[in-house]
């Protein structure tokens, strides 16, 4: 396991970093550019010393800020694969990946770093120096040379941000197992939603040095409650809109704004103790106070990856969102497309490739956006 906080500050800057990584469990920190997350890493490491602080890397202390404990970063047995990959120049691949092993020659050691091989799709490469490789296929193998030795701790600086969206998705999957297996604690460093989910155990929001959510990934990445917190995992669609009616009985809202009405789940004032039997309870009944200051005002969030289009209204679906637009924009989204449709408010909705050629969508298209009242969330500051 790998527990322990640091604080750090150069500059203006200041960070306040904790962690507690059971064996074999990722924590994803996720944040923009410039919020702490690699300082965290490089702190783990040893190549940072922080101003206070406790890092503890399997039952051994590297860290401590009041028993002047410094253990340096050769001694701490991290597996850390930076941004850079800072692989060796005039090592081949084969010697790059067995540089940390105690004896790369023996047969473990070779049998290591075979499995490491076909692990990262790199069978054929051993032979090939550091320059004959792709930006790719460098990036996995200072992977596996960071995985070789078995470290008491893997240190993951935005592992696949150079691999394709296929390769990235199948070694997401073999790096997760593998995880599991070895029982390395491991620290993922990502700005990419998706990798955290596929990854991660656990996940910190990490914003200007200090952490503003934690939890599992699916409450905290899924559908963010704070304000700040959905603005940095990119909930694309936020409205702010007014409250117009409770339904307790279907336990669900109506929320209304410039052009647009959503249904949506039910918020906290609007629970009855007797749930599942009160009626819909209007809040204002003058249609013209809808955008007045005497209704209470929330915000809305939708993820474009919830909303379904179709060229026709889908009545008699279980949707309790159906909203007719007109297409104003389409932009490639890799592996699909973002497509804006204006509804009144322009609403951002994902879509695969295979559906964009079916249903030949283009600006000045009209089309129908349909998702239910549960994709939808409520948003606080």
């Amino acid at each position: 396991m790998s527990r322990g906080w640091a604080n750090y500050s150069v500059g203006d800057f200041t960070l306040e970093a904790s962690w507690d990584i059971e064996p074999g469990q990722v924590t994803a920190l996720f944040g923009q550019s410039g919020a702490g997350k690699s300082t965290t890493l490089r702190i783990i490491a040893g190549l940072v010393q922080p101003m206070a602080g406790y890092i503890e890397i399997g039952s051994r202390v590297v860290f401590d800020g009041n028993g002047g404990v410094f253990v340096p970063a050769h001694r701490r047995r991290t597996g850390y694969l930076t941004q850079q990959f800072h692989l060796f120049p005039h090592l081949r691949v084969g010697a790059n990946i067995a540089y940390g092993l105690a004896d790369g020659r023996s047969a473990a050691g070779q049998a290591r770093v075979q499995l490491l091989l076909r692990t990262l799709q790199l069978e054929g490469l051993e032979d090939r120096y550091p320059w004959e490789l792709s930006g790719g296929q460098q990036q996995r193998v200072a992977l596996a040379r960071a995985m070789a030795p078995a470290p008491a701790m893997l240190l993951l600086d935005e592992p696949f941000n150079s691999l394709d969206a296929e390769l990235r998705r199948v070694l997401r999957s073999e790096l997760r197992t593998m995880v599991v297996q070895s029982g390395i604690p491991t620290m993922l460093v990502t700005h990419d939603r998706e990798e955290a989910l596929a990854m991660a155990d656990w996940v910190q929001v990490i914003d200007e040095g200090r952490v503003i959510s934690e939890g599992e990934p699916l409450d905290v990445l899924g559908q963010p409650g704070r304000g700040r917190v959905a603005r940095l995992v990119g909930v694309e669609n936020q409205f702010d809109l007014v409250i117009e009616s409770h339904n307790p009985k279907d336990g669900t809202m109506i929320c209304m704004g410039e052009g647009i009405r959503l249904e949506v789940p039910l918020d906290q004032e609007g629970a009855s103790p007797e749930f599942g039997t009160a009626p819909r309870v209007p809040i204002e009944s003058d249609a013209a106070r809808i955008n007045g200051d005497s209704l209470r005002r929330v915000t809305v969030g939708i993820r474009a990856s919830d909303i379904i289009l179709s060229s026709r209204d889908l009545q008699g679906s279980s949707a309790r969102n159906r909203l007719q637009g007109v297409v104003s924009g389409v932009e490639a989204h890799p592996p699909g497309y973002t497509v804006s449709l204006d509804c009144g408010r322009t609403l951002q909705c994902h879509i695969t490739g295979a559906a964009m050629a079916e249903m030949s969508i283009k600006p000045g298209q009209e089309l129908w956006a349909v998702f239910k009242a549960s994709s939808c969330f409520l948003i606080q500051d």
